[in-house]
């Protein structure tokens, strides 16, 4: 749906080529605006009924009777199975600080859920094997247990934006949630408005150099320069994935073209991971939530954990 609207506009409306590099660019743009604000919009609305239906002090409860591993186990897995893309952070963490869930255990959830979905699991299978599938899955679900855990070990909570602790103290400017259908309406209704309201040009931000670098870097270039077993392939596939947003899902081909290409196993994970889970729209739009300081530790993290990995698969290979 999305790509037949962007082609619409880009190749019949303005009449551009789908070979031009402009072209390209503004039919990723057009395309993954709308995908992503009616993501974020369901995203947020779908949360908003279930925190008025749920109380946070409900889900606090249950997560504080439990265990540190098994409130991270539950993030993880509930991260690997949801098909969220980065770009849903911000109504996810929300949720999340405002049910009381540690941030440690938050992080863990928004690495594994950009990262692995089962929709890519099975494309995975299918175009690359099982083998590879099973690397990727198993090394996301590590990255996410572990990242986690040394986010948390910095106490990120002093890095919270004041508005986030609000929502959570109930300070926000937003209707008290009551149990009836039309009261949960209202309450997800006015959060919608609320977060969306607050980041919308962050994502239109994130999305353009996003488009930027689709349309006028060309993926034979990406290959050709990821080629090889040279110890800085990896951090190199790690940093140039920062500004390719897409989903696990959506890489895949990329990571193909890159195999065929002679890339190294190690290297093609690396860059996957960043591309999902690392991307510049991701780091744009969770900058609302949490300040520069915690932003700079997930992202260093997260860089170091994908660099050890592609190394280490690298070396196995």
């Amino acid at each position: 749906m999305f790509d037949h609207l962007a082609s619409l506009v880009v190749y019949q409306w303005l009449a551009l080529s789908p070979e031009s590099h402009l072209g390209a660019a503004l039919h990723f743009f057009v395309m993954d605006v709308a995908k992503i604000f009616v993501l974020l919009v369901i995203v947020i609305y779908v949360m908003g009924l279930l925190r008025a239906l749920l109380s946070p002090e409900r889900v606090r409860e249950f997560v504080r009777g439990r265990p540190d591993w098994q409130a991270r186990g539950f993030a993880v897995t509930l991260g690997a199975v949801t098909p969220f893309c980065s770009c849903s952070s911000v109504p996810l963490f929300i949720g999340f600080v405002e049910a009381g869930i540690p941030l440690g255990v938050t992080f863990s959830f928004l690495i594994a859920s950009p990262m692995i979905n089962e929709v890519a699991a099975v494309i995975l299978v299918g175009i690359l094997g099982w083998k590879l599938a099973a690397l990727y899955v198993g090394a996301g679900l590590l990255v996410a247990w572990f990242g986690g855990i040394v986010m948390q070990s910095f106490k990120p909570e002093r890095w919270v934006e004041e508005y986030v602790w609000k929502i959570q103290m109930g300070q926000a400017d937003l209707p008290e949630p009551d149990r009836s259908f039309a009261g949960r309406h209202r309450y997800a209704m006015a959060e919608v408005k609320e977060i969306v309201g607050r980041i919308w040009t962050w994502v239109l931000l994130g999305i353009g150099v996003g488009a930027l670098f689709h349309g006028f870097v060309p993926e034979q270039w990406v290959s050709d320069h990821l080629g090889g077993d040279a110890w800085y392939t990896v951090p190199a596939a790690v940093l140039m994935g920062i500004p390719l947003y897409s989903n696990a899902t959506g890489v895949i081909p990329v990571a193909e073209a890159m195999l065929t290409k002679g890339v190294a196993v190690g290297t093609t994970l690396a860059l996957m991971m960043s591309v999902a889970a690392l991307s510049l729209p991701e780091m744009l739009i969770l900058r609302k939530v949490i300040k520069w300081q915690a932003l700079a530790l997930f992202a260093g993290v997260l860089a170091i954990a994908f660099t050890l990995v592609g190394w280490g698969f690298n070396v196995i290979a």
